[in-house]
């Protein structure tokens, strides 16, 4: 699992300034949902290979009583309770105040590791930046310059050797353990999931017993159904099996993105008897970009009017109709119903998902869709796309080589895209194309 970094401050000292450059983007994922305010953002970043969760927080006030600081205070809270490690920002410029002592107060008390760092130190002595810090028993500050980047490599890399280091070491598993697909089951809370989980568990169980994950409250089921083996990676953190009745009810988006990040399959849970809401798509749009194959159970079906069944199927078509790729399946997990065909489309997704595609059928298959329709001239250049071949799995990547690649399209990707899945059956996957021109011996170069 990924560590989770929790940025926390009083309000203007830098923080989402640090989660953009984290991030490397300032259209990192936001979680703007239901009971969390909308100064508490969710983001991956990178150093080096070792990858991570960050969280923004807004300005933090622990001891409002009322209003939308308390309510951006409990969030804050609650980033913190799920944080592996804790940054810390204050202000260099203005100093010590006596918000940052109420703050490190409540930080002490939670139990977690907090590194205190100290932001717009950017031409300033260590010496003289650091002093009225050190009145805070955090131990050495770290300077840092989030608006130019100064020393905020370091201070990553700090703090996920802390997170690393607290982490308890990983059980070894039987040596007669199948793993098989791992499924990831997401979803708002009340949707069903807990339900579902009981279902898998407990009908036609083989296999099923806990395994202890890597970080808190993590839990991997390993069971069997109809001789196939399967990882359940429970999402509401369970922690023994006889917890599973009580499981999945609180949401937390730290556990959601590592789950899906672990999975092989993720399947979405929706609410028949809710409107698709931007949490759900929200979700859905994560899961799309982080590759993973999927399969959606629309839940609560039973008991529907056709008239309310037609509304959600047109609401689904409207909010979620970037997910065509994948399969939706109408489910009552309480009464076991539409629960087979389900999981033969989450076998069907990571087959597809996994699947090997060689380069003369790929390039059968590209020639076959440029002979139907070929991409629209750029000028007086026409683009020439001469063969295909297999850049990865899971999520499968197509690459293209040829000339003047450059000028083709979205619509046109979106065209090689659908003539693809139809040729290889890739329902459940997302698929990526990636476009790679020749070199034009013919151009003129700089000498």
């Amino acid at each position: 699992m990924k560590p989770v970094i929790a940025l926390i401050g009083r309000p203007n000292v830098g923080k989402s300034t640090l989660f953009n450059r984290l991030t490397r983007s300032r259209d990192a994922l936001v979680a703007d949902l239901p009971g969390l305010t909308r100064d508490r953002h969710y983001g991956e970043g990178r150093i080096g290979e070792r990858p991570f969760l960050v969280i923004d927080t807004g300005g933090f006030e622990p001891v409002a009583k009322e209003g939308i600081m308390h309510e951006m205070a409990k969030q804050t809270k609650q980033a913190v309770a799920e944080a592996d490690v804790v940054v810390f920002i204050v202000d260099g410029r203005q100093g010590l105040t006596p918000h940052d002592k109420t703050i490190t107060d409540f930080l002490r008390k939670s139990g977690r590791s907090v590194m205190l760092v100290v932001n717009k130190a950017e031409g300033m002595k260590y010496s003289s930046v650091t002093a009225d810090f050190y009145e805070l028993g955090l131990g050495d500050p770290y300077v840092i310059s989030a608006a130019h980047g100064d020393g905020v490599t370091d201070l990553v890399e700090e703090s996920l050797d802390i997170a690393f280091a607290q982490r308890p070491p990983e059980l070894e598993e039987p040596d007669d353990v199948v793993r098989g697909i791992k499924l990831a089951i997401v979803g708002r809370p009340n949707v069903g999931k807990s339900t579902l989980v009981n279902t898998l568990l407990g009908e036609d169980r083989v296999i099923a017993f806990d395994m202890p994950g890597t970080t808190r409250d993590s839990i991997e089921i390993p069971f069997e159904r109809d001789g196939k083996h399967y990882t359940l990676i429970d999402t509401a953190g369970i922690r023994r099996r006889g917890k599973v009745f009580e499981a999945i009810e609180k949401f937390s988006v730290v556990k959601t993105l590592q789950s899906v990040s672990e999975a092989n399959v993720v399947l979405l849970m929706l609410d028949a008897q809710q409107d698709i809401s931007e949490q759900d798509a929200h979700i859905a749009g994560f899961i799309l970009e982080s590759g993973r194959a999927l399969v959606i159970g629309v839940n609560k079906w039973d008991g529907l009017q056709s008239d309310r069944r037609d509304e959600i199927k047109l609401d689904i078509e409207r909010k979620l109709n970037f997910l065509t790729f994948a399969k939706f399946h109408f489910i009552s997990a309480l009464k076991a119903s539409g629960i087979a065909p389900l999981m033969k489309s989450v076998d069907a997704a990571y087959a597809a998902a996994t699947a090997n595609l060689s380069t003369p059928k790929l390039t059968r298959a590209l020639i076959e869709a440029v002979e139907h329709q070929q991409p629209k001239r750029k000028g007086s250049i026409r683009p020439k796309l001469r063969y295909a071949h297999q850049g990865g799995q899971n999520p499968p990547i197509i690459v293209i080589h040829g000339n003047a690649l450059d000028s083709i399209g979205d619509v046109y990707k979106r065209y090689l895209e659908k003539h693809f899945r139809e040729t290889f059956s890739l329902v459940g996957t997302p698929l990526r194309i990636e476009m790679r021109s020749g070199k034009n011996p013919f151009s003129k170069t700089e000498k």
